[in-house]
Formats: structure tokens, C-alpha cells, sequence
């Protein structure tokens, strides 16, 4: 055992290799990254520098967006954390070459730069292809809620946002009249205390109101519009069951509701009683009747389910009526329409854990976790993003198989889960998909218990044909390999975005390609240090 201890010489002169390329391993990620950074294509960054006039030099473009996404790779987004790293971690110093940027400047160059992420998102997957990465046997597809840089508090109704938007024009007019009356006394408009609007108006919150309260009113708009779409298709399934024409699917809630059932019963009870009458008329005529005889009219199972239908409908009618005369049915009362003041393009979402305030981000992730498409939305429901999500993903496939000629770039099968289920995403033109019908241990426990083999029947539909498909060995073993692909992927990507920065949809999109520009090249590197 020793017998002292190590000497500690806080004194010491600078011990530190001069050269800081002798500070860092060689297959340290900084390198990595900045190698990355000097293939992508730059331009557009540049472009934003024309280099003239006066002032003090500029920061190297190339420098803060290594600097961003080596951050974003260690799971710092804070500018001013990112700039107090700058001065103390070795790996920061040696990316901005010990000329620290101030938080300010990595919060402008990030704000400037935020289209020209989705750009760069591309590059990274062109260089992950050529790298051999990108196995599109398997895609699998997912959602996850992010939260905005917003309170769910900071949500206002219709009201509030009219007084205020009242109140701030008021008081903007009444500034206007006290400036403009001291500039008529003086003579001069121009007066040296006038402050402009973006220095006086720091938190820009008039601003943000009037985005709120407009966005208010478009949801409004959109809602009244989806009521009169809702109202024309449950007249017309009205009329259709009236004329004796089949309708499919369940009656709609409203107030065509008593007389679409009233008229299914109609139809149903005007069949049977064909049936009844038709092998009567068979007896009188002394004729032997093929097949069992028809039920009476009151074991009619069909009969029986419309007149329960009836009866839903009635007491629904009765529910619906308040004491004064009013239609009050909690199915039909209009939710409250609210906007966020913070961040007026984010939304209220559900999840397991309660509700918060962000967006719906949507992810494609390839067999081996390559994140290859990524698509940020503000509605809670995921159907209508499978489209353009597979879309974009066979879109990237044929780009890198074009481009390598890996016959690993190219799509096999589509996975998702049941939040994308819907007869449009199992019909819509793509490569070949499988998705849940339900949970997980229903579709396990339904192909245990009736399970299939072979391909579907010929004549199946697409929803029987995936049905069939999930209760086949190969079916239930494919589909295994979706929840071992996103979600991995999805947890990891949250490890470096679990809230956004950026204020705005536009804004919050570009930083989710960062996030997962990010993501990618952490696949790259670990896939090199691998070989």
C-alpha cells in the first residue's frame, strides 16, 4: 500500500499538449463530427454572411453548427449551457477552438438555421448509406408526444383573447396619441426616447395574443365546418336508409339519429315479413319449402338488434333534451376552444401519464434504428399521418438505393401499430404493410387461439387480408419486430429531445431534424467504432 498520497499542484504550469488534435483520442466523437460537417453541403449557412460592412468578425458558421450537433449528441440543447461547456469540457474547447461563442450568438445561428436542418437530415442519411447502414427489410412507424417550450396554464379561450387583443390596441392607441401630441409641441417627431418595437416589445406577447386569438378563430372555422360536413353526410345516410337502400357502419350521434334507426327497423321488419310471406306462400301453394323455416318476427335476431337500436336512440333523444327545451347531449356540446399564448401552434395532448402541452412527433426507423423520416403534427390522432410518413420513407429509400445500389435500400414491409388502423392506410398505394388491429396481447391472444396458415383467401378484403396475415406465424413473427425497432429508437431520440426550445411549428420541426441529424450520426459513429 502506498504510503502517501498523489500530489496535488493546483499551481502547475500548463501541462496540456500544445497542439489540441493531441487533446482527444483519435475516434473521439468531436473528430467524428467534424469530419461529417465538412462533407455536408454548406452553402446555405454561408449565404446568410455576406461579409460586408463594419463590425467585428463574424463566428464560422461550420464551427456552431458542429458545435450545435455534437451538443445535441450529448444531450445539451441550453445555449447558455452549451456556452459555459465552451470554457470547462475539452470537447467543446476543441470544437470552438477555445473561442467560446456566447449563448446569444448559438441561439441566433440556431433560429437562423432551422431550415436548412431538414436539408442537413438528408445529407446524414445519404452518408449513413454509404456506410452500409439502412436495412428497409423492415420499417417501422411511430408516434410520441414532445412537449413545447409552452405552459399548458398559458391556455386561453375565445374571451380572454378578445379582451386582450381589445385591450393592447388600445393601449397602443393611446401611446400613439401621447407621442403624437409631444411631437406636435416639440415639432419633431423623431424624439431620442422612442424605443422601436422589436427593443421595446422584448417578449413580443401582443404579438403572440394576436397569433392565439387567430388561432382560435381557424380552429372555430375548421370546427364549423367539420359539423356541416358531419350534418350533409348523416342526412344523406338518412335519406338512404328512408329509400330502403342498405347503409353501412354505425348511426351517428345527432339529431338524424331516431329517424335513420326508425327506418333501419323499417327495412328490417318489411325483409323478414318478405320471408314470412314468400314461404307462406310456398305452403299454400303445396309446394315443399327448401331449408329451415323462417323464425316469427319477434325471434328475428335482425329485428330484434334494430329494435334496440330504436330504443338507444330514443332514450338518447330524451337524454339530450334539458329542462328548458334545449338539446344539451354531451356527445354534441362543442369542446371549449383554447390557444396557447406561449407557443399558439402547439396543442393540448394526452398521454399515459396526463396531459402537456407540445406536439405529435411522428418517426420512420429502419431495421438496424436509423431514423430516416420524421414529421412533427399538432393532431392527437395518428391515422392521417401514416401516408405521408411512408411516403417519405420509400422517397428516401429509392434516393440511397439510386445512390449505393444496396439492395438492402429498398422497402419490404411497413409496420405500425393500431393507432394507424383505418381502411384508408391499409388501402393507400405503397409498399407492402402490416397493422395491429388492437392491443398487443388481444392480436397475441386471438392468432393463439384461431391461428392460420398460408396466404389470405383471393377474394379477402384488405382489412381480412391483414387480419389473416396477423394470425399467421410469419405474420405475428414480422410484426414482433416493430416494437424492437421504433421504440428503442423513439426512446433514444428522446434522450436528446424530450422538450423543444423553439417556439412554433415551423420552428419545433427544424429542431426535431437536428434531434435526429443528431441521432443518425451517433448510429454512423458507433457503427464505424464497430468495424
Amino acid at each position: 500500500m502506498a504510503r502517501g498520497y498523489r500530489p496535488v499542484v493546483r499551481d502547475q504550469v500548463f501541462l496540456l499538449p500544445p497542439d489540441m488534435r493531441e487533446w482527444l483520442s483519435e475516434d473521439h466523437l468531436v473528430w467524428f463530427v467534424l469530419e461529417i460537417v465538412d462533407q455536408l453541403d454548406r452553402s446555405a449557412l454561408h449565404a446568410w454572411h455576406p461579409h460586408l460592412g463594419a463590425g467585428r468578425a463574424a463566428y464560422d458558421p461550420d464551427m456552431l453548427l458542429a458545435l450545435l450537433i455534437y451538443a445535441y449528441c450529448q444531450g445539451v440543447r441550453s445555449s447558455r449551457q452549451i456556452e459555459r461547456l465552451c470554457g470547462t469540457d475539452v470537447a467543446f474547447r476543441v470544437l470552438c477552438a477555445q473561442d467560446s461563442p456566447d449563448h446569444t450568438t448559438i441561439a441566433r445561428f440556431r433560429a437562423e438555421a432551422g431550415e436548412a436542418f431538414t436539408d442537413l437530415f438528408a445529407q446524414v442519411l445519404m452518408i449513413a448509406a454509404q456506410a452500409g447502414l439502412g436495412r428497409f427489410g423492415t420499417v417501422a412507424i411511430d408516434g410520441t408526444k414532445i412537449a413545447a417550450n409552452a405552459s399548458v396554464d398559458a391556455n386561453r379561450g375565445q374571451e380572454w383573447l378578445a379582451r386582450r387583443a381589445v385591450g393592447i390596441v388600445a393601449e397602443a392607441e393611446g401611446r400613439d396619441a401621447v407621442e403624437d401630441a409631444a411631437a406636435a409641441q416639440t415639432g419633431k417627431d423623431d424624439r431620442s426616447d422612442r424605443v422601436g418595437v422589436k427593443v421595446g416589445d422584448r417578449t413580443r406577447r401582443a404579438e403572440r395574443i394576436r397569433a392565439a386569438a387567430e388561432e382560435v378563430a381557424a380552429q372555430q372555422h375548421r370546427r364549423a365546418r367539420a359539423d356541416e360536413e358531419h350534418e350533409e353526410a348523416a342526412l344523406a345516410r338518412r335519406r338512404r336508409s328512408e329509400n330502403g337502400q342498405p347503409v353501412v357502419g354505425r348511426i351517428p350521434n345527432g339529431p338524424h339519429r331516431l329517424a335513420e334507426a326508425r327506418a333501419h327497423l323499417a327495412r328490417e321488419i318489411a325483409a323478414h315479413q318478405a320471408k314470412l310471406d314468400r314461404y307462406a306462400a310456398l305452403i299454400a301453394a303445396g309446394k315443399k319449402p327448401m331449408g329451415r323455416p323462417p323464425v316469427p318476427m319477434d325471434d328475428s335476431t335482425r329485428v330484434q338488434r334494430a329494435r334496440r337500436v330504436v330504443g338507444n336512440a330514443e332514450a338518447a333523444a330524451e337524454d339530450s333534451a334539458s329542462e328548458d327545451g334545449r338539446r344539451v347531449s354531451s356527445a354534441k356540446r362543442l369542446p371549449n376552444m383554447v390557444a396557447n399564448t406561449t407557443d399558439p401552434t402547439s396543442r393540448i395532448m394526452p398521454t399515459r401519464k396526463g396531459y402537456l402541452q407540445g406536439y405529435n412527433a411522428h418517426v420512420a426507423v429502419t431495421g438496424d434504428q436509423l431514423i430516416v423520416a420524421v414529421h412533427l403534427g399538432q393532431s392527437t390522432n395518428d391515422q392521417h399521418c401514416f401516408p405521408p410518413m411512408m411516403r417519405t420513407a420509400q422517397q428516401v429509400a429509392a434516393r440511397l438505393h439510386t445512390r449505393t445500389g444496396n439492395a438492402c435500400h429498398v422497402i419490404g414491409t411497413v409496420l405500425a401499430d393500431a393507432g394507424y388502423d383505418s381502411d384508408a392506410n391499409l388501402t393507400v398505394a405503397g409498399p407492402d404493410r402490416l397493422i395491429a388491429l388492437g392491443k398487443g396481447r388481444d392480436q397475441t391472444r386471438t392468432a393463439a387461439a384461431e391461428p392460420v396458415h398460408g396466404p389470405p383467401p383471393a377474394d379477402a378484403s384488405p382489412r381480412e387480408a391483414n387480419r389473416h396475415r396477423l394470425r399467421t406465424p410469419e405474420g405475428r413473427t414480422l410484426y414482433k419486430r416493430r416494437g424492437a425497432t421504433v421504440e428503442p429508437g423513439i426512446g433514444n431520440l428522446k434522450k436528446i429531445l424530450d422538450r423543444f426550445l423553439r417556439r412554433g411549428l415551423a420552428n419545433a420541426t427544424g429542431e426535431l431534424h437536428l434531434a435526429a441529424t443528431a441521432f443518425n450520426l451517433l448510429k454512423i459513429h458507433r457503427a464505424a467504432q464497430a468495424t
